[in-house]
């Protein structure tokens, strides 16, 4: 057994404890994987209050990189000290959605985080929260959850990756398909929306806008490529048209995944444009339309997820941006904590706070 130290959610609602763990060396198809950096995600707090349901107890955490340790029987793409970005949702390869080119949406991506991933002192089971529990010193995964990690991207940025920068980036070029001179505007400048307005700004949009409704965002949001900042309130539609001629927005994409969010995207963008959402929200968040608007509009409404993107197609394009300055991670990060941060982190993420927290071994 390999016993190291991670974040344990007891259960959902309950507080993350800091506990030592027992891993298991890693099996057949399997990699044990010495953590780099991990970040701090608003899926993971979905999983923590029970707005997305995985078996607990659990360990969290589905953003991250390291360097592989020891590979199973039947690994030939990484091996010991090996660079790996880590992907919470590894595609099969087999069912409907891959027989369609969508490896996003595969029917089997997280069967693994059903699976006993390791067990407490008391030796009570744990599970990996989406599929690779990155919120833990090491971890043991299953081998199409790991990637290499691109040349020349450390692994303190190649550790956004995984999450943040894909979905940001799928959302603009995969999911919304922004031109070059288009107007964009994002809802939310966290994370993910801060990796959605550089993905925007490298797509070669014209007007970006940024809307949060923190103001300590502004200045964040500026330096990774929104050309206006706006308050959020309920005059975000207006504030939105009157930045961009009086239209709306070509492109709206919503990285929030509230019910009232999710309306003033599709208000903030013009007849004939495109809203994109991205943000996860609760079965409790209801968004309303009347049949006639629909009509009269012409507006396309799309869900995204994991920015319907490969990973192994778009990781190297996403490295090559990164390489070339076009693309910044470590924008992104606002705290660099340790595991006994990441509540605090929570708490942050709730109260409208910062952009990515990293969680630093």
């Amino acid at each position: 057994m390999i016993v190291v130290r991670a974040a344990v959610l007891p259960a959902v609602g309950s507080p993350l404890e800091t506990a030592e763990i027992d891993l298991p060396e890693p099996g057949p198809g399997q990699v044990r994987v010495r953590l780099a950096a991990a970040g701090v995600c608003h899926s993971d707090l979905s999983l923590a209050n029970g707005t997305m349901r995985v078996p607990v107890p659990a360990v969290l955490g589905h953003e991250g990189a390291g360097t592989v340790v020891s590979v199973g029987d039947g690994v030939g793409h990484v091996g010991p000290g090996d660079d790996v970005i880590l992907n919470w949702a590894p595609s099969c390869g087999v069912c409907h959605a891959c027989s369609l080119g969508e490896v996003w949406l595969c029917e089997s991506a997280l069967t693994g985080a059903r699976r006993v991933h390791a067990h407490r002192a008391d030796g009570s089971e744990l599970y990996p929260g989406l599929n690779v529990a990155a919120f833990a010193e090491e971890t043991v995964v299953a081998a199409g959850c790991v990637l290499p990690a691109p040349h020349g991207v450390p692994l303190t940025d190649a550790a956004l990756l995984g999450c943040a920068v894909l979905t940001g980036y799928g959302a603009v070029h995969h999911c919304a398909r922004v031109r070059a001179g288009e107007s964009v505007v994002v809802l939310g400048a966290g994370g993910v929306g801060l990796a959605t307005l550089q993905a925007a700004r490298a797509a070669g949009a014209g007007t970006i806008i940024a809307v949060d409704v923190s103001p300590a965002k502004e200045e964040l949001a500026l330096a990774a490529g929104a050309t206006a900042f706006v308050v959020a309130s309920d005059s975000t539609p207006r504030d939105v048209r009157g930045l961009t001629g009086g239209h709306g927005a070509d492109v709206a994409v919503e990285c929030v995944g509230r019910a009232a969010t999710i309306r003033s995207a599709w208000e903030s963008t013009r007849r004939g444009g495109r809203t994109t959402v991205v943000g996860i929200g609760g079965k409790d968040q209801h968004v309303t339309f009347n049949a006639l608007e629909l009509f009269h509009w012409s507006r396309t409404l799309s869900g995204c997820v994991y920015g319907n993107s490969d990973p192994a197609r778009d990781l190297p394009v996403i490295a090559e941006h990164i390489r070339a300055g076009r693309l910044d991670p470590a924008l992104l990060v606002t705290d660099r904590i340790g595991l006994d941060g990441i509540p605090l982190a929570f708490e942050n993420m709730l109260a409208g706070k910062g952009g990515r927290a990293l969680v630093v071994f």
